[in-house]
């Protein structure tokens, strides 16, 4: 059925249909007999997949990824919607429209998305009077911040540190975004020499949990450096990964993949260099620091691996999309059962199982 119905949805611009059905989602949580159906029926309260991740309590493990919500406007209807978490924003310190539109595209063949939203969003005061606003905290909400456009990169840091100053207090944990590809050299800022002020000036500024968020087209030998740094600095995790710049072994046309042009692609093409990333940096650092794993997530065995790979937390976006509203309860309730297929007390103890196996 909804397949059928994401046919139907497919039909309309893909900016457009995600603002109607985000809307929707909110005046469903929003009015209490709606929202009290959509727990029953979304929401998995087993307690092996609770668990407690750089001192946040999460009752699940799979959490929506910063891009869906980026004002924070339905900060309280994720935990409805399944969600054992959600990441707001990306957040910029000044408010900015955003790329010009078209920006958003299908990729129907590869069950993936192409965005160069370019950080669309209405600041960070305009998110934090949101997050102040909320009546019903169900789950933790993590702030996901960004460099303004129009900032030089050698101010980047205070920029990001105001962004810091106004959501930190409101917000379970902050991820520090220097890994999209739609504003002009912010993936610059990944660079150690870059990032270590940049960090250490957020780091000052709230007292709240902080990650950095990489892309997956790093090379190795920078992987490396951002978990040593992360290490180095105190950060409590790294979030692993953004979206690809890369086009290889895509189904699509060829011709309407080139006819989109620029942006970052997410989706199961993006899989396998995710949980590449994720091998390495839970063998490089995993003992010192919380690893979030996103990046086509689509399947209950994907989640798995994930989690036997050294993940601690996951997270979707465009796995959410091609699946429907279920699809938060069918990951969990299968990730509840692999754990108990293999013997495991809690989500905690199956993290980087892989690992400890070989070794």
């Amino acid at each position: 059925m909804y397949r059928l119905l994401l046919r139907v949805m497919f039909l309309v611009p893909p900016e457009r249909i995600h603002h109607l059905v985000f809307a929707a989602l909110r005046a469903a949580t929003a009015f209490p007999p709606s929202r009290a159906l959509l727990n029953r029926l979304l929401v998995s309260n087993d307690p092996i997949l609770r668990s407690t991740v750089f001192g946040v309590d999460f009752p699940a493990p799979l959490g929506l990824a910063a891009g869906f919500d980026k004002n924070a406007t339905g900060a309280d209807a994720w935990g409805a919607m399944g969600f054992g978490f959600a990441e707001i924003g990306t957040v910029t310190a000044q408010a900015q429209p955003g790329n010009p539109a078209p920006r958003l595209f299908r990729l129907p063949a590869d069950r993936a998305l192409i965005n160069r939203m370019g950080f669309n969003n209405e600041g960070a005061a305009a998110a934090a009077a949101r997050l102040h606003a909320r009546r019903r905290p169900t789950v933790p909400i993590g702030a996901n911040i960004g460099k303004t456009k129009i900032v030089e990169p050698e101010h980047a840091a205070a920029d990001y540190a105001t962004s810091a100053r106004l959501l930190g207090p409101l917000a379970d944990f902050v991820v520090v975004n220097v890994s999209s590809p739609n504003t002009p050299g912010l993936r610059d800022l990944q660079a150690v020499e870059s990032l270590r002020p940049l960090l250490r000036a957020v780091l000052d500024t709230v007292e709240v949990p902080v990650l950095v968020k990489i892309a997956p087209d790093l090379s190795d030998d920078d992987i490396d450096a951002v978990a040593d740094l992360a290490v180095e600095l105190g950060l409590a995790g790294i979030v692993a990964t953004n979206t690809t710049i890369g086009r290889d072994g895509l189904a699509s046309d060829t011709a309407r993949v080139a006819e989109i042009g620029a942006g970052g692609l997410s989706g199961p093409p993006v899989a396998d260099r995710s949980l590449e990333v994720l091998r390495r940096l839970y063998a490089r650092v995993g003992d010192q620091l919380v690893l979030v794993s996103v990046g086509g997530i689509e399947t209950v065995d994907q989640a798995w691996e994930r989690i036997r790979a050294g993940a601690s937390l996951l997270q979707g976006y465009t796995g959410f999309i091609y699946g429907g509203l279920l699809w938060t309860r069918h990951i969990h309730r299968g990730l509840a059962q692999k754990l108990r297929d293999n013997g495991y007390a809690s989500l905690a103890e199956a993290v980087g199982s892989d690992h400890t196996a070989r070794a």
